[in-house]
């Protein structure tokens, strides 16, 4: 993650569905579905102002870092989330058992 992220903190938004950073006045975001202790990532959004930034690899980041912390299981179906665990598999700790195949 790019130094000038590190102290930018993830936002759950819980009535939007979806995990946000906030760069500048522009809002990245990962939409999520919820259920009995399980995250499932759908898709990641940059806006076009922040793109080629690592504004949306902080973001995986950060909420994969989140997700461990309050001990929830994920379910990775974004593209941009299982791209970034194929790259840094020891993510693949928070996986759920069903989906770690994709990672081997």
């Amino acid at each position: 993650m790019k130094p000038e992220y590190e102290n930018l903190k993830v936002i759950k938004n819980e009535d939007s569905k979806r995990f946000e950073l906030t760069v500048d006045v522009y809002t990245a975001f990962i939409d999520y579905k919820e259920r009995n202790g399980v995250i499932t990532l759908i898709h990641t959004e940059s806006p076009e102002e922040l793109a080629g930034r690592g504004v949306a690899t902080a973001l995986i980041e950060k909420t994969l870092a989140y997700l461990e912390n309050n001990k929830i299981t994920l379910v990775p179906l974004c593209p941009l989330v299982v791209a970034y665990i194929k790259r840094h598999p020891e993510w693949v700790r928070i996986v759920r058992e069903d989906y770690k195949a994709k990672f081997v």
